[in-house]
């Protein structure tokens, strides 16, 4: 496994690679969510390009950059354990060089939901992921079903920019109580995690008043709002239920919707979703 820190050194041994890419790009503090994506990739590809970034552009002035799980030792043992073949581990400076004014702004989707919540958090991740397509040039790119919207966002920009590689949506990948893999769980104490997989139960109460008939959007919304509402270290930011594709909040649902909410548990804001379709 080959691990470079600048973009001359991916340049140089990206050009040395032969047939598919495969790339996964991550902050790093990997967890068996990140590995799936990596498995899935190797399965698919004759090269595996991981990358560990943590992108400042995509946190707020008071969230949480400075204090963001980070263990690269630990990280890259479990990518060469997966047979990885080149991990990008850049320094702020090498991806946003001094003089740096160029940004990625996809529009209307990014508005709601975490986009409402999180003021320019995708402009940052569009434009890291614009510049990790092009100096990696996959051919396929591995992005988990958890974050939903930012899946959407980078399917828009990849049709829209032209980029010629497939994303590749892939499930969420839970802990046995159905709380969402996330490297943010690390700063749950034992109380917040189990308090953490209302987000879960909440979706699953709403997953099955759906497949029971219920397709008023609203009533949907507000059985989550009821589990939620029932744990007393839960803080709601928001609950969706929206059109998968635009993110506009149905009133009606007639076919596939995206069930999504955003919950504080203590001073951790966590956020999940499910597909809401017939079986």
């Amino acid at each position: 496994m080959q691990v470079v820190t600048t973009v001359q050194e991916l340049r140089a041994a990206r050009r040395q690679m032969s047939g598919p890419v495969g790339l996964v790009p991550t902050m790093g503090y990997l967890h068996e969510g990140h590995l799936s994506l990596v498995r899935r990739a190797r399965a698919e590809n004759a090269q595996v390009v991981v990358t560990i970034f943590v992108n400042p552009t995509q946190f707020g002035p008071h969230e949480d950059f400075a204090r963001y799980p980070r263990d690269v030792p630990r990280d890259l043992a479990m990518l060469e354990r997966e047979g990885t073949d080149l991990v990008f581990v850049p320094p702020v400076e090498e991806m946003y060089p001094s003089g740096f004014r160029t940004y990625v702004n996809v529009e209307e989707i990014t508005s709601r939901l975490e986009g409402a919540a999180r003021p320019g958090h995708f402009r940052g991740v569009a434009t890291v992921v614009c510049k990790l397509f092009n100096l990696v040039q996959p051919q396929r790119a591995y992005f988990g079903q958890k974050d939903a919207q930012q899946l959407v966002v980078i399917r828009r920009m990849a049709r829209d920019l032209d980029f010629d590689l497939e994303i590749i949506p892939c499930p969420t990948v839970r802990e046995p109580d159905g709380l969402a893999m996330s490297s943010r769980n690390v700063y749950l104490s034992p109380a917040e995690r189990q308090a953490a997989t209302v987000l879960y139960r909440a979706l699953m109460a709403a997953q099955a008043r759906y497949q029971a008939g219920e397709r008023d959007a609203e009533a949907l919304r507000q059985t989550m709002r009821e589990v939620l509402a029932a744990e007393p270290r839960a803080r709601v930011d928001y609950v969706s239920v929206a059109e998968p594709e635009t993110l506009t909040e149905l009133t009606r649902v007639s076919g596939t919707a995206l069930a999504s909410l955003a919950v504080y548990i203590g001073a951790t804001r966590l956020i999940d979703n499910v597909l809401l379709e017939t079986p």
